[in-house]
């Protein structure tokens, strides 16, 4: 007899807004590698200049953050227990691209709601891969 564990609702909860959130990184990550000028006018030049500057391979871990996140957050709903590989992936994506961006000397100075936003990337990276890890060993995600 398979064990089904049962669903808490707040599951669903979290699950809709892990793929509106993911959704937004990959929206953002389109945006800005299509050129898209009337997003991209909402960032200061010398930014959107070191946008493309960046190497390939960066922009490929970038995808694999955004898209990992948006890929975890869509087997959340699915309930399949491949959602915390995927956020793992997410969050490899987002190390490579932030350590890389951290220690370029290259980069624009980043603010204070720059931090702020890449601290909270960071939080709820961690948290929904640890969120899919409990709900794995719960037996929500099969």
């Amino acid at each position: 007899m398979v064990n089904k564990a049962r669903v808490p609702a707040w599951y669903w909860t979290v699950a809709v807004v892990a793929v509106i959130w993911n959704g937004f990184g990959c929206l953002d990550y389109l945006m800005t590698v299509t050129r898209n000028a009337g997003y991209l006018s909402a960032f200061p030049r010398e930014y959107v200049a070191y946008l493309d500057t960046l190497p390939l391979w960066l922009v490929g871990f970038w995808a694999l953050g955004v898209g990992g996140g948006l890929a975890g957050a869509l087997l959340l709903l699915r309930r399949a227990r491949l959602a915390a590989s995927a956020f793992g992936v997410s969050l490899l994506g987002l190390a490579v691209t932030s350590v890389t961006q951290w220690s370029d000397a290259e980069a624009p100075a980043s603010s204070s709601a720059d931090v702020a936003i890449s601290g909270a990337i960071w939080l709820i990276a961690l948290a929904l891969l640890v969120f899919s890890l409990r709900m794995l060993r719960a037996g929500v995600l099969r």
